[in-house]
């Protein structure tokens, strides 16, 4: 199975040139075979934006669902990304996961609210999403959860193998790609995909530094500062000694590390 994380601009709110992209990103993901495209946190409508958060925010099956899920469809690949989910009077920082055929597989809030900005403008979620998607168990993560051991060690007892983790990482925090990811992957018996922003937005610079690490530790696909399309083959993935990884795991949950 062929994975592809989008790194781009944050689009400031212009929501049709959000989708005018999408749609550029994931024809190009599903020209190159990928199933699953993974684009950024808050892709819409925008990470630094608290000023648009509540006033743009849409609910779950909504205008922003509904023309996802078509995107999906008629593309042809699957589609994770981020954005700000209204439910009555609460605003979630969320993440949905679509089929190649549209279909939702999975919907999370994220659980780890970073920094004042995303305290006053959210309410935290409290719940983990896991899903069948080509025969892997897949979960969502939305960026500061990754950084947190707890979450990838939970995912991994109930056997998710693949995290997709839509992201805002800025500068000064190239320490999480570089060393938090690849841990949290070979600690838990994870692959993680991690889709960030380049560029800056509303005064707030990313570090860029998408990247897939296998439960190895080793990155599959990483990209520099720049916009990017990564593609990668997870297929290599299964060469990893099945036995190795489950002792692994079993080790982590007991809490022995070697």
């Amino acid at each position: 199975m062929k994975l592809a994380l989008y790194q781009g601009p944050a689009i400031g709110g212009d929501i049709e040139a959000g989708f005018a992209r999408l749609e550029t990103q994931l024809s190009a993901a599903a020209r190159a075979g990928a199933a699953m495209a993974v684009f950024p946190e808050l892709f819409l409508p925008g990470y630094n934006r608290p000023d648009l958060h509540r006033n743009l925010a849409q609910p779950l099956g909504g205008v922003w669902s509904e023309r996802l899920a078509r995107l999906a469809r008629q593309t042809g690949c699957g589609l994770t990304v981020g954005w700000a989910e209204r439910d009555e009077d609460n605003v979630y920082n969320a993440a949905s996961a679509f089929s190649e055929t549209g279909e939702l597989l999975g919907h999370y809030r994220k659980i780890q609210l970073f920094g004042p900005m995303e305290k006053a403008s959210f309410v935290a979620g409290e719940n983990y999403t896991v899903f069948d998607f080509q025969g892997r168990k897949t979960a969502l993560l939305i960026c500061y959860d990754i950084e947190f051991p707890q979450h990838s060690r939970a995912l991994a007892d109930e056997g998710v193998s693949l995290v997709l983790v839509p992201t805002a990482n800025p500068q000064r925090f190239d320490h999480v790609s570089r060393v938090f990811v690849p841990s949290r992957a070979a600690e838990a018996g994870l692959t993680i995909a991690y889709a960030n922003y380049c560029g800056s937005e509303n005064g707030l610079a990313f570090c860029g530094q998408s990247l897939i690490a296998g439960p190895d530790a080793q990155v599959l696909a990483s990209a520099g500062r720049g916009e990017t399309l990564l593609v990668a083959d997870l297929t290599p993935i299964t060469d990893i000694a099945p036995d190795l990884l489950s002792l692994q795991r079993e080790d982590y949950r007991e809490g022995k590390f070697r």
